[in-house]
């Protein structure tokens, strides 16, 4: 499984170990990622993340993991949360023609 964000695509960075001697070894830092469900009003059901902590903050911050997607341009998603868009999309527009007929 790939450590990297759902939404914001942090992924893993690269760097060094210093010692007191100056001796310079290769390590990684990985993001903190979390397993988490949001609800999604548009689908009626939950949907299962692996977010950053960050990540988590943002959809919160934005009103829900609909109103985030719907509001965030794709160029700035990564593919995995504009596929879930594109579902968002579909069923809420399938919502809105069964609400008008």
């Amino acid at each position: 499984m790939a450590r990297r964000c759902g939404i914001t695509g942090k992924t893993v960075q690269t760097g060094n170990n210093v010692s007191h001697a100056n001796n310079r070894t290769r390590r990684r830092f990985l993001p903190n990622l979390q397993e988490t469900s949001f609800f999604s009003d548009v689908l009626a059901t939950s949907v299962r993340l692996r977010l950053t902590t960050n990540g988590i903050r943002t959809i919160e911050h934005n009103g829900g993991l609909d109103s985030f997607l719907l509001g965030t341009p794709d160029r700035s998603l990564p593919p995995e949360a504009i596929t879930l868009k594109k579902r968002i999309v579909r069923a809420k527009a399938k919502r809105e023609a069964a609400a008008a007929a």
